[in-house]
Protein backbone atom coordinates (compact mmCIF):
# COMPACT_ATOMS: atom_id res chain seq x y z
CA UNK A 1 0.00 0.00 0.00
CA UNK A 2 1.41 3.46 -1.05
CA UNK A 3 1.57 6.54 1.63
CA UNK A 4 3.09 8.99 -0.69
CA UNK A 5 0.93 12.46 -0.68
CA UNK A 6 -0.29 13.86 -4.19
CA UNK A 7 -0.54 17.41 -5.16
CA UNK A 8 -4.50 16.94 -5.48
CA UNK A 9 -4.73 15.30 -1.62
CA UNK A 10 -1.96 17.95 -0.41
CA UNK A 11 -4.52 20.47 -1.36
CA UNK A 12 -7.26 19.40 -0.21
CA UNK A 13 -5.46 18.71 3.69
CA UNK A 14 -3.65 22.20 3.49
CA UNK A 15 -6.25 24.00 5.71
CA UNK A 16 -6.49 21.20 8.35
CA UNK A 17 -2.94 21.31 8.03
CA UNK A 18 -2.13 24.75 8.45
CA UNK A 19 -4.27 24.73 11.55
CA UNK A 20 -2.91 21.85 13.22
CA UNK A 21 0.90 23.53 12.77
CA UNK A 22 -0.16 26.38 13.96
CA UNK A 23 -1.86 24.85 17.41
CA UNK A 24 0.38 22.75 18.09
CA UNK A 25 3.28 25.39 17.70
CA UNK A 26 1.35 27.51 20.24
CA UNK A 27 0.84 24.91 22.78
CA UNK A 28 4.32 23.93 22.82
CA UNK A 29 5.40 27.99 23.27
CA UNK A 30 2.91 28.00 26.45
CA UNK A 31 4.31 25.35 27.30
CA UNK A 32 7.62 26.28 27.78
CA UNK A 33 7.55 29.97 29.11
CA UNK A 34 4.78 28.53 31.56
CA UNK A 35 5.62 28.42 35.29
CA UNK A 36 3.15 25.23 35.45
CA UNK A 37 4.55 23.37 31.93
CA UNK A 38 5.97 20.07 33.84
CA UNK A 39 2.80 20.01 35.84
CA UNK A 40 1.19 20.03 32.60
CA UNK A 41 3.53 17.75 30.95
CA UNK A 42 2.93 15.25 33.72
CA UNK A 43 -0.84 15.38 33.47
CA UNK A 44 -1.09 14.84 30.15
CA UNK A 45 0.05 11.17 30.75
CA UNK A 46 -2.53 10.68 32.38
CA UNK A 47 -5.27 12.09 30.38
CA UNK A 48 -3.63 10.71 27.18
CA UNK A 49 -3.54 7.25 28.52
CA UNK A 50 -7.52 7.36 29.29
CA UNK A 51 -7.85 8.86 26.17
CA UNK A 52 -6.17 5.84 24.33
CA UNK A 53 -8.43 3.40 25.84
CA UNK A 54 -11.34 5.53 24.74
CA UNK A 55 -10.44 5.48 21.55
CA UNK A 56 -10.11 1.42 22.06
CA UNK A 57 -13.59 1.73 22.56
CA UNK A 58 -12.72 0.97 26.84
CA UNK A 59 -13.88 3.43 29.50
CA UNK A 60 -11.06 4.21 31.96
CA UNK A 61 -11.34 6.77 34.76
CA UNK A 62 -8.41 8.83 35.09
CA UNK A 63 -9.36 9.57 38.77
CA UNK A 64 -9.05 5.26 38.85
CA UNK A 65 -5.41 5.40 36.87
CA UNK A 66 -3.89 7.75 39.25
CA UNK A 67 -4.77 5.86 42.36
CA UNK A 68 -3.76 2.91 40.51
CA UNK A 69 -0.38 4.82 39.52
CA UNK A 70 0.17 5.80 43.04
CA UNK A 71 -0.49 1.79 44.40
CA UNK A 72 -3.92 3.20 46.27
CA UNK A 73 -6.38 1.70 44.34
CA UNK A 74 -10.01 1.64 45.75
CA UNK A 75 -11.01 -1.89 44.50
CA UNK A 76 -9.63 -4.57 42.31
CA UNK A 77 -7.98 -3.13 38.67
CA UNK A 78 -9.90 -3.95 35.88
CA UNK A 79 -7.98 -5.14 32.83
CA UNK A 80 -8.53 -2.04 30.94
CA UNK A 81 -6.95 -0.26 33.60
CA UNK A 82 -4.07 -2.54 33.81
CA UNK A 83 -4.19 -1.88 30.12
CA UNK A 84 -4.11 1.89 30.39
CA UNK A 85 -1.24 1.77 33.00
CA UNK A 86 0.70 0.64 30.68
CA UNK A 87 0.37 3.39 28.41
CA UNK A 88 1.13 5.61 30.78
CA UNK A 89 4.37 3.71 31.87
CA UNK A 90 4.87 4.01 27.82
CA UNK A 91 4.44 7.61 27.94
CA UNK A 92 6.61 8.05 31.05
CA UNK A 93 9.47 6.03 29.62
CA UNK A 94 9.39 7.78 26.37
CA UNK A 95 9.37 11.08 27.79
CA UNK A 96 12.89 10.28 29.79
CA UNK A 97 14.18 8.65 27.20
CA UNK A 98 15.96 10.55 24.34
CA UNK A 99 13.61 12.55 21.60
CA UNK A 100 14.33 9.71 18.96
CA UNK A 101 14.58 6.98 21.03
CA UNK A 102 11.65 5.61 20.63
CA UNK A 103 11.81 5.24 16.75
CA UNK A 104 14.59 3.74 16.88
CA UNK A 105 15.73 0.04 17.07
CA UNK A 106 16.33 0.05 20.32
CA UNK A 107 13.47 2.41 21.14
CA UNK A 108 10.90 0.04 19.58
CA UNK A 109 12.76 -3.23 20.97
CA UNK A 110 12.17 -1.85 24.09
CA UNK A 111 8.59 -0.58 24.36
CA UNK A 112 7.14 -3.69 22.44
CA UNK A 113 9.13 -6.16 24.60
CA UNK A 114 10.76 -7.88 21.55
CA UNK A 115 14.59 -7.05 22.25
CA UNK A 116 16.61 -5.97 19.21
CA UNK A 117 18.59 -8.16 16.85
CA UNK A 118 21.61 -6.46 18.25
CA UNK A 119 20.61 -6.88 21.65
CA UNK A 120 19.21 -10.39 20.77
CA UNK A 121 22.99 -11.41 20.48
CA UNK A 122 24.42 -9.73 23.37
CA UNK A 123 22.47 -11.63 25.43
CA UNK A 124 22.91 -14.86 23.80
CA UNK A 125 26.61 -14.42 24.10
CA UNK A 126 26.05 -14.10 27.96
CA UNK A 127 23.69 -16.85 28.14
CA UNK A 128 26.85 -18.89 27.10
CA UNK A 129 28.45 -21.30 29.15
CA UNK A 130 31.78 -21.27 30.16
CA UNK A 131 33.31 -24.73 30.33
CA UNK A 132 35.33 -25.40 33.56
CA UNK A 133 37.98 -28.22 33.51
CA UNK A 134 37.87 -29.79 37.19
CA UNK A 135 39.82 -32.69 38.76
CA UNK A 136 36.71 -34.12 40.26
CA UNK A 137 37.62 -31.46 43.31
CA UNK A 138 34.91 -29.51 44.62
CA UNK A 139 32.24 -31.22 43.38
CA UNK A 140 29.50 -31.58 45.35
CA UNK A 141 26.70 -33.73 43.89
CA UNK A 142 25.47 -34.76 47.39
CA UNK A 143 25.19 -31.36 48.93
CA UNK A 144 22.10 -30.63 50.40
CA UNK A 145 20.98 -28.29 47.79
CA UNK A 146 21.89 -31.09 44.95
CA UNK A 147 17.82 -32.40 44.69
CA UNK A 148 16.51 -28.81 43.90
CA UNK A 149 19.28 -28.05 41.66
CA UNK A 150 18.42 -30.68 39.77
CA UNK A 151 14.54 -29.96 39.47
CA UNK A 152 15.53 -26.26 37.93
CA UNK A 153 17.96 -27.81 35.87
CA UNK A 154 15.26 -30.06 34.19
CA UNK A 155 12.65 -27.03 34.60
CA UNK A 156 15.49 -24.95 32.68
CA UNK A 157 15.59 -28.02 29.81
CA UNK A 158 11.92 -28.35 29.46
CA UNK A 159 11.31 -24.22 28.75
CA UNK A 160 14.59 -24.28 26.27
CA UNK A 161 12.78 -27.80 24.80
CA UNK A 162 9.32 -25.56 24.89
CA UNK A 163 11.13 -22.29 22.93
CA UNK A 164 12.79 -24.38 20.33
CA UNK A 165 9.46 -25.97 19.22
CA UNK A 166 7.68 -22.59 18.86
CA UNK A 167 10.45 -20.98 17.26
CA UNK A 168 10.73 -23.67 15.10
CA UNK A 169 15.30 -24.44 15.97
CA UNK A 170 16.55 -27.62 15.55
CA UNK A 171 18.97 -28.58 18.63
CA UNK A 172 21.97 -27.95 16.47
CA UNK A 173 20.55 -24.01 16.61
CA UNK A 174 19.21 -24.61 12.70
CA UNK A 175 15.70 -23.35 12.03
CA UNK A 176 13.96 -25.55 11.07
CA UNK A 177 10.01 -25.26 9.16
CA UNK A 178 7.29 -24.96 11.55
CA UNK A 179 5.03 -27.77 10.90
CA UNK A 180 1.06 -28.56 12.17
CA UNK A 181 2.44 -31.07 14.72
CA UNK A 182 4.42 -28.58 16.19
CA UNK A 183 1.69 -25.95 15.98
CA UNK A 184 -0.92 -28.37 18.06
CA UNK A 185 1.55 -28.38 21.02
CA UNK A 186 0.70 -24.92 21.51
CA UNK A 187 -3.52 -24.97 20.99
CA UNK A 188 -4.54 -22.00 22.85
CA UNK A 189 -2.10 -19.66 20.71
CA UNK A 190 -0.24 -18.45 24.23
CA UNK A 191 3.30 -18.14 22.51
CA UNK A 192 2.14 -16.68 19.24
CA UNK A 193 0.51 -16.39 16.15
CA UNK A 194 2.35 -17.82 13.21
CA UNK A 195 0.22 -16.34 11.11
CA UNK A 196 0.88 -12.57 12.31
CA UNK A 197 4.17 -11.77 12.04
CA UNK A 198 4.80 -9.04 14.23
CA UNK A 199 8.40 -8.33 13.39
CA UNK A 200 7.29 -8.04 9.17
CA UNK A 201 4.74 -5.78 10.12
CA UNK A 202 6.72 -3.49 12.16
CA UNK A 203 10.02 -3.58 9.63
CA UNK A 204 6.82 -3.05 7.18
CA UNK A 205 5.90 0.59 9.19
CA UNK A 206 9.08 1.26 10.03
CA UNK A 207 9.97 1.59 6.10
CA UNK A 208 7.05 4.77 6.00
CA UNK A 209 10.13 6.66 8.59
CA UNK A 210 11.98 7.99 5.52
CA UNK A 211 8.57 9.42 3.88
CA UNK A 212 7.18 10.98 7.00
CA UNK A 213 10.87 12.33 7.66
CA UNK A 214 10.61 14.26 4.07
CA UNK A 215 7.60 15.52 5.25
CA UNK A 216 6.97 18.81 7.85
CA UNK A 217 6.53 17.28 11.05
CA UNK A 218 2.84 17.14 11.62
CA UNK A 219 1.88 16.28 8.23
CA UNK A 220 4.44 13.43 8.26
CA UNK A 221 3.07 12.28 11.89
CA UNK A 222 -0.31 11.36 10.80
CA UNK A 223 1.60 9.80 7.77
CA UNK A 224 2.89 7.46 10.45
CA UNK A 225 -0.02 6.79 12.31
CA UNK A 226 -2.52 6.09 9.58
CA UNK A 227 0.39 3.25 8.58
CA UNK A 228 -0.16 2.48 12.15
CA UNK A 229 -3.47 2.25 11.98
CA UNK A 230 -3.35 -0.06 8.53
CA UNK A 231 -0.64 -2.40 9.08
CA UNK A 232 -1.60 -2.73 12.89
CA UNK A 233 2.33 -4.57 13.74
CA UNK A 234 0.95 -5.36 17.32
CA UNK A 235 -1.97 -6.37 18.29
CA UNK A 236 -1.72 -6.42 22.29
CA UNK A 237 -0.21 -3.07 21.87
CA UNK A 238 -2.11 -1.04 19.24
CA UNK A 239 -2.53 2.01 21.31
CA UNK A 240 1.39 2.29 20.99
CA UNK A 241 0.82 4.08 17.71
CA UNK A 242 -0.19 7.49 19.32
CA UNK A 243 2.68 7.65 21.55
CA UNK A 244 5.22 7.06 18.75
CA UNK A 245 2.89 10.13 16.93
CA UNK A 246 4.19 12.39 19.75
CA UNK A 247 8.08 11.10 19.70
CA UNK A 248 7.76 11.98 15.91
CA UNK A 249 6.70 15.12 16.89
CA UNK A 250 9.70 15.67 19.24
CA UNK A 251 12.13 13.99 17.62
CA UNK A 252 11.21 16.76 14.57
CA UNK A 253 11.63 19.21 17.22
CA UNK A 254 8.07 20.40 16.75
CA UNK A 255 7.23 19.85 20.80
CA UNK A 256 10.09 19.65 22.51
CA UNK A 257 8.65 21.09 25.74
CA UNK A 258 6.02 17.85 26.34
CA UNK A 259 5.10 14.80 25.22
CA UNK A 260 1.86 15.58 22.98
CA UNK A 261 -1.59 13.90 23.99
CA UNK A 262 -2.61 12.83 20.55
CA UNK A 263 -5.23 10.49 22.26
CA UNK A 264 -6.45 13.62 23.84
CA UNK A 265 -7.49 14.70 20.75
CA UNK A 266 -8.35 12.10 18.81
CA UNK A 267 -11.08 11.14 21.04
CA UNK A 268 -12.82 14.36 20.32
CA UNK A 269 -13.24 13.25 16.75
CA UNK A 270 -15.75 11.17 15.78
CA UNK A 271 -15.42 7.47 14.85
CA UNK A 272 -17.19 7.42 11.98
CA UNK A 273 -14.09 10.21 10.41
CA UNK A 274 -11.36 7.92 11.86
CA UNK A 275 -12.25 4.54 10.70
CA UNK A 276 -13.38 6.28 7.33
CA UNK A 277 -12.89 4.67 3.88
CA UNK A 278 -12.15 7.63 2.12
CA UNK A 279 -8.01 8.20 3.23
CA UNK A 280 -8.49 11.83 2.58
CA UNK A 281 -10.98 11.91 5.16
CA UNK A 282 -9.19 9.94 7.90
CA UNK A 283 -6.03 11.97 7.40
CA UNK A 284 -7.72 15.04 7.41
CA UNK A 285 -10.02 13.54 10.91
CA UNK A 286 -6.43 13.17 12.41
CA UNK A 287 -5.09 17.19 11.69
CA UNK A 288 -8.35 17.29 13.06
CA UNK A 289 -7.44 15.52 16.56
CA UNK A 290 -4.03 17.36 16.58
CA UNK A 291 -5.94 20.64 16.62
CA UNK A 292 -8.47 19.42 18.99
CA UNK A 293 -5.89 18.32 21.41
CA UNK A 294 -3.65 21.63 21.24
CA UNK A 295 -6.77 24.09 21.64
CA UNK A 296 -7.61 21.80 24.56
CA UNK A 297 -3.89 21.97 26.27
CA UNK A 298 -3.99 25.61 25.87
CA UNK A 299 -7.19 26.03 27.76
CA UNK A 300 -5.84 23.48 30.49
CA UNK A 301 -2.39 25.73 30.74
CA UNK A 302 -5.06 28.59 31.36
CA UNK A 303 -7.36 26.83 33.90
CA UNK A 304 -3.33 25.56 35.38
CA UNK A 305 -1.73 29.05 35.46
CA UNK A 306 -5.13 30.67 37.22
CA UNK A 307 -4.83 27.98 39.79
CA UNK A 308 -1.62 28.15 40.30
CA UNK A 309 -1.74 32.30 40.90
CA UNK A 310 -5.05 31.63 43.65
CA UNK A 311 -2.41 29.03 45.36
CA UNK A 312 0.94 31.32 45.70
CA UNK A 313 -1.38 34.10 47.34
CA UNK A 314 -2.07 31.25 50.17
CA UNK A 315 1.41 30.95 50.84
CA UNK A 316 2.97 34.29 49.81
CA UNK A 317 4.62 35.71 53.08
CA UNK A 318 5.07 32.09 54.52
CA UNK A 319 8.60 30.85 55.97
CA UNK A 320 11.27 29.48 53.79
CA UNK A 321 11.26 25.78 54.33
CA UNK A 322 7.04 25.83 54.26
CA UNK A 323 5.20 22.78 52.41
CA UNK A 324 2.96 24.44 50.84
CA UNK A 325 5.00 25.67 47.63
CA UNK A 326 5.85 21.79 46.59
CA UNK A 327 2.38 20.90 47.32
CA UNK A 328 0.98 23.57 44.99
CA UNK A 329 3.50 21.71 42.25
CA UNK A 330 2.20 18.14 43.16
CA UNK A 331 -1.31 19.21 42.98
CA UNK A 332 -0.60 20.32 39.49
CA UNK A 333 0.70 17.15 38.51
CA UNK A 334 -1.65 15.15 38.88
CA UNK A 335 -5.50 15.17 37.89
CA UNK A 336 -6.31 14.55 41.64
CA UNK A 337 -4.77 13.96 44.61
CA UNK A 338 -5.29 12.37 48.32
CA UNK A 339 -4.33 12.68 51.43
CA UNK A 340 -2.53 9.75 51.77
CA UNK A 341 -1.22 10.95 48.42
CA UNK A 342 0.34 13.91 49.83
CA UNK A 343 1.64 12.34 52.74
CA UNK A 344 3.90 10.30 50.89
CA UNK A 345 4.52 12.60 48.48
CA UNK A 346 5.75 15.56 51.16
CA UNK A 347 7.03 13.11 53.91
CA UNK A 348 4.34 14.04 56.45
CA UNK A 349 1.16 12.34 58.29
CA UNK A 350 -1.73 12.26 57.19
CA UNK A 351 -3.20 14.82 59.44
CA UNK A 352 -0.80 17.41 58.47
CA UNK A 353 -1.70 17.03 55.35
CA UNK A 354 -5.50 17.48 55.78
CA UNK A 355 -4.00 20.65 56.97
CA UNK A 356 -2.25 21.61 54.29
CA UNK A 357 -5.18 21.14 51.78
CA UNK A 358 -7.47 23.09 53.94
CA UNK A 359 -4.27 25.81 54.24
CA UNK A 360 -4.23 25.87 50.16
CA UNK A 361 -7.87 26.44 49.12
CA UNK A 362 -8.20 23.89 46.07
CA UNK A 363 -11.78 22.19 45.83
CA UNK A 364 -12.84 18.94 46.95
CA UNK A 365 -14.36 16.40 44.23
CA UNK A 366 -15.65 13.98 45.94
CA UNK A 367 -18.38 15.27 47.89
CA UNK A 368 -18.01 13.13 51.08
CA UNK A 369 -16.93 13.02 54.19
CA UNK A 370 -14.14 10.07 54.34
CA UNK A 371 -11.80 8.76 51.75
CA UNK A 372 -11.97 12.34 49.59
CA UNK A 373 -9.97 13.94 47.12
CA UNK A 374 -9.46 16.92 46.15
CA UNK A 375 -8.15 18.04 41.99
CA UNK A 376 -8.41 21.64 39.85
CA UNK A 377 -11.81 21.46 38.49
Amino acid sequence: MRYDIDGAMLQTLLPALTAAEDAVARLDERVLRSVVGEGFAERSHFFDAAGALWVAGELVHVEDLVLHDAHMDSRAPTHELTIAHSVLRARRRIWTGEPSWALGVSGLATLTATGGEGEGKAQEAKSVAVPVETDGEGEDEDGPLAVEMAEIDALLARSQKLLDIHTGKTPGGDTAAVTPARRNEDPLGLLGDDEWDEEQRLAEWRSVQPLADSLPPVLGAIILFEAWERIEPLRRQHWLGGLLVASHLRARGKVASHLFSFYGGLKLVRHERRRARDRATRLQAFLEAMHLGAMAGLKEIDRLSLARTQMELRFRGRRSNSSLPELADFILSRPMVSAAMIARHLRITPRGALNLVNEIGIREITGRGRYRAWGII
